[in-house]
């Protein structure tokens, strides 16, 4: 019998409109021994389309990851296509998995075929998600981005406009640009998959499945193998002694998260 998964999906803004969506869409995703649960933060901006919307998230976002572990959660996914804080997220838990959406999705898709397009909302996010598309090591693969002109907010007021919008930039990215694989480069894009996919004829990687179907692959390989986050460099857990003598639980709000 295999062992229990259990993975937090956050959504890293201070509303839960999405949640129930987000959560039904991977309950139809999941595994059968997968336990999922879907969050949001209490407070904050709405989205994290502007760089400083994404640093007042982080505080209140790293301390819910390191709870989820200390309360025996198998592994988080930090749902925004930006990856915030998915460094730190990883140097502060102990064996717990986390991912994050562009990461696992510039992944798959650099397997599934030899270049890949990315569909933002919007120009404005492109700068930061390049330099992830480089740090990532997927530069040479990346065929193009092409923007919507929509915000987050925007995608699913009207859906079948932005369905026929998606269309318009990723058949442009397949004929124009040479993409054999199309990310859509927003977790508030999910649910437009299927319909692309069959249209285009070529892989349409969904940026909520993919960091959760691969949050469910690494705890299996974590479990069965014991291949977890290496703590010897990058990602070497800062010092309890440190936290304790410089009372930062204190200063910053987050008691008991690390306890011994």
């Amino acid at each position: 019998m295999s062992e229990k998964k259990r993975i937090l999906f956050i959504n890293p803004v201070g509303h839960n409109s999405w949640d129930q969506f987000i959560l039904d869409y991977l309950n139809s995703a999941k595994e059968e021994d997968t336990e999922v649960e879907v969050v949001s933060l209490k407070r904050g901006p709405h989205h994290l389309e502007y760089h400083y919307y994404e640093a007042l998230v982080s505080w209140d976002l790293l301390n819910l990851i390191k709870k989820a572990e200390k309360e025996g959660y198998d592994a988080a996914v930090i749902g925004c296509f930006y990856d915030p804080f998915l460094r730190e997220a990883r140097e502060i838990c102990s064996k717990m998995v986390v991912t994050a959406p562009a990461e696992s999705s510039l992944h798959i898709a650099s397997v599934l075929g030899d270049s890949f397009s990315i569909i933002v909302g919007r120009r404005k996010w492109i700068p930061a998600m390049r330099r992830n598309v480089l740090q990532y090591g997927h530069g040479k693969k990346l065929a193009s981005f092409r923007s919507l002109d929509l915000g987050v907010l925007e995608f699913h007021a009207d859906e079948k406009f932005t369905e026929n919008r998606l269309k318009e930039e990723a058949k442009k990215a397949v004929k124009e640009d040479g993409a054999e694989v199309i990310v859509l480069g927003c977790t508030v894009q999910f649910g437009f998959y299927r319909k692309l996919q069959e249209s285009l004829g070529v892989p349409v990687i969904d940026v909520v499945l993919a960091p959760f179907k691969h949050a469910e692959f690494l705890v299996s390989l974590r479990n069965r193998f014991g291949w977890y986050t290496s703590k010897i460099g990058g990602y070497e857990t800062p010092s309890v002694r440190e936290i304790k003598e410089w009372a930062l639980e204190e200063q910053y709000g987050m008691r008991g998260l690390w306890e011994d």
